[in-house]
């Protein structure tokens, strides 16, 4: 059984490798599912969020490219995260539209953000994107529903 000080060696080893851009800092309060596929990131600023991974070879399909579920996996995140933000309530998923428009490689910085567009009661619209080395990868919209 790992000592909580190795378990922080392994994330400062693991940031120090994957070298995020300044104002990023590693998120360590995802989920298990997230924190498996990550590591991620997060910066916070006067204008908003940006969460960021640096991508691996185990994101990306067998063509080496970021593969499309583990974009959308991050742009649902994205998006829970500008809902989360607004409302200061947890959510649901209720639909994602998304559009592929460009793609990353291992090695690469990806990074999103999304903002909330609409609040109906407890149903939440948002959009959001992603980017990857200055070239938009993907759009998308949600819609959320408030749980609590």
């Amino acid at each position: 059984m790992s000592s909580g000080k190795d378990a922080e060696a392994a994330v400062l080893e693991a940031a120090a490798e994957d070298n995020p851009p300044p104002g990023f800092e590693m998120s360590r309060t995802r989920g298990p599912y997230t924190t498996h596929n990550g590591p991620f990131y997060h910066q916070v600023t006067e204008e908003g969020f940006w969460h960021g991974v640096r991508l691996k070879t185990r994101h990306c399909n067998s063509r080496g490219i970021a593969h499309g579920g583990m974009l959308m996996a991050f742009t649902d995140g994205i998006l829970a995260t500008a809902v989360f933000r607004a409302t200061k309530r947890p959510a649901v998923t209720m639909r994602v539209n998304s559009d592929f428009l460009s793609s990353g490689k291992a090695g690469e910085w990806l990074q999103g953000t999304a903002a909330v567009t609409r609040v109906e009661g407890d149903v939440v619209f948002v959009r959001g994107h992603i980017e990857c080395e200055g070239r938009q990868v993907l759009s998308a919209s949600g819609v959320f529903k408030i749980t609590d």
